[in-house]
């Protein structure tokens, strides 16, 4: 009879290890759960697991690249669904594994399938599978298991990841409709300049009459346009190109997302969307029962923006010290004078003027006063989590709010842009043509 290896959690709260004589793994769980155990781990302890993992790396296909984050969504709320459901860890992922397409996350399920077969824990085996489960998903799970609420952790985890998604899912969609209108806009102006107003070139050479300034300026352009046409898109890659080499170095990195965090429109919207996410991550961790310290470690990782990463990091070493988390969160939520970001004011915004600006926007904070306030009332009253979901969620709506705005205030001005433009050609074009027309008539 097949050997099986669990761990599980007494009505006390004391871990206990054993090997048992079952048929199945079901049998083992049953058995255990109606003795009063918590299981949290059931692995199978034969010879066996090498040809089962054998047989389960033949499943491998080539993929490259993460796991979309929806993809890992879903896994993590099909798996909590099993977990709550009293399956053994091992069938749950067999099962989800099974099931999933092949792909990236399949290939990781294989993986870390195998490593539990051979006696590693579930988040041991998920952090050899960078490429699906981070830093975040490996901490909360080995949490989870230290605690025995792997299930509730699999759902905090779900819950997070949906927010996420949900959060990045509302910025896509407002931004889908201006990039769509300045898109089309930009090819039916290109189309004008190189294939309508060569034809009023020929027409108005022909009359041999001098055009007015606006339409020899026109004329100009156009002749610039046809003449260099390769440059369309080479420009924006050039632009694209010289953001992504000079942001290599972390120096430029700080810089670059300082200039984003600063930009005079869209500078509150990234802010917003880095404090409410990492809030709701540090939130997440802490809730998990992820000590505050490698919670704040982990948030400063996910946090995808210089600046914020250098405030975490500052918070951790004052936390060393012994402080807490609001004094140092208000203290450098304030971000000094760098001159990486004055490059890119200059770069990008007029010169002189984008350098006016940055210096107008030094007293910023990153972090408002409602934000630190918070955190130091959760500090005091032992509930730290719950004031950083709050914050979050506040946060969160004030994404929606704010692109809300942002969407109606850029629509008019996108067409009022267009309206601009399409005007300027045809008075341009028409221009020397009622002058002909005038000079015809006498």
């Amino acid at each position: 009879m097949p050997k099986f290896k669990f761990e599980a959690v007494d009505a006390s709260g004391n871990g206990i290890t054993d090997i048992v004589d079952a048929a199945t793994e079901e049998e083992v769980n049953a058995t255990l759960r109606s003795q009063g155990y918590h299981v949290t781990r059931i692995v199978l302890h034969k010879d066996r697991t090498a040809s089962a993992s054998k047989k389960n790396a033949s499943g491998k296909t080539f993929s490259f690249g993460k796991v979309k984050p929806k993809i890992l969504r879903d896994f993590t709320r099909n798996l909590s669904i099993l977990q709550d459901a009293g399956l053994p860890i091992l069938r749950s992922l067999n099962i989800l594994m099974t099931q999933a397409p092949p792909g990236a996350l399949r290939n990781c399920l294989i993986d870390v399938c195998q490593e539990i077969e051979s006696g590693s824990s579930l988040s041991e085996a998920l952090s050899k599978s960078p490429k699906a489960f981070n830093r975040l998903y490996v901490n909360m799970i080995k949490a989870g298991e230290a605690g025995g609420a792997l299930e509730t952790i699999l759902q905090r985890l779900a819950e997070f990841l949906e927010r996420a998604e949900q959060l990045k899912a509302k910025i896509k969609s407002a931004m889908t409709y201006p990039i769509c209108v300045v898109f089309f806009a930009c090819g039916i102006l290109a189309f004008i300049m190189v294939f309508i107003i060569p034809k009023f070139q020929e027409i108005f050479a022909d009359f041999d009459t001098e055009l007015p300034m606006m339409t020899q300026w026109l004329m100009f352009l156009s002749n610039l346009i046809v003449e260099y046409w390769y440059l369309i898109p080479v420009i924006p890659f050039s632009v694209w190109l010289f953001i992504r080499t000079t942001t290599s170095f972390e120096y430029m990195r700080f810089g670059w997302h300082l200039f984003l965090l600063r930009l005079p429109i869209f500078g509150p919207l990234f802010e917003k969307t880095v404090v409410a996410r990492t809030t709701r991550t540090l939130g997440t961790l802490v809730q998990s029962g992820v000590p505050i310290l490698e919670a704040i470690h982990i948030t400063k990782e996910t946090a995808n923006n210089g600046v914020f990463e250098k405030m975490y990091q500052q918070i951790l070493e004052a936390i060393r010290d012994g402080d807490t988390i609001a004094n140092p969160m208000k203290t450098f939520s304030k971000p000094a004078f760098h001159p990486a970001c004055l490059f890119y004011f200059f770069c990008f915004l007029l010169g002189p003027i984008g350098c006016l600006m940055y210096m107008m926007k030094l007293n910023q904070k990153i972090m408002s006063d409602i934000v630190v306030n918070m955190v130091d009332v959760g500090e005091e009253t032992g509930e730290l989590d719950r004031m950083l979901y709050k914050v979050a969620d506040v946060f969160d709506d004030e994404v929606s709010v704010y692109t809300e705005q942002l969407m109606s205030m850029i629509e008019p001005l996108l067409i009022i842009f267009l309206g601009v433009m399409v005007g300027g050609i045809v008075i341009a074009l028409f221009l020397p043509m009622i002058k002909l027309i005038e000079s015809l008539s006498k």
